[in-house]
């Protein structure tokens, strides 16, 4: 490419692209969604919580946001919020336990003594659940 030009795999440009369309349509999920990621990517971390935030008040019971809000909470310190919110999440319908259990954005709250009590329970209903 030339030099000068956008590259639209340069994460600048793509978090100016979606900034661009969020003031013109700022409930647009999509575009929130792949924006607040970006800033995550980014590690522009509590840029991305707030946009997971208005994410969960656009789609409070979508299981996907919640999941990835409870990472945000994660990467930003609040252990505390992130078991609540994944919490939230798990009871929603989000089900990929594996990346859950592998997923870096997670690493405060799976360190977590009262998480990995709870979660080690989710794991068992869910292997119940499945032995029906």
């Amino acid at each position: 490419m030339a030099k000068g030009k956008a590259d639209k795999h340069d994460p600048q440009f793509e978090i100016v692209f979606y900034e661009n369309i969020l003031r013109h349509s700022p409930d647009f999920v999509e575009a929130l969604s792949a924006l607040a990621e970006l800033y995550t990517r980014a590690g522009r971390h509590v840029e991305g919580l707030s946009l997971d935030r208005r994410l969960e008040q656009l789609r409070p019971e979508d299981p996907v946001i919640l999941y990835n809000l409870a990472c945000s909470c994660s990467l930003t310190g609040d252990v505390a919020g992130a078991f609540d919110i994944l919490r939230r999440a798990l009871d929603s319908g989000y089900q990929d336990l594996a990346y859950l259990e592998q997923d870096p954005d997670l690493l405060n709250l799976l360190k977590d003594p009262g998480f990995q009590e709870y979660y080690r329970g989710q794991k068992d209903k869910k292997g119940a659940a499945r032995d029906l």
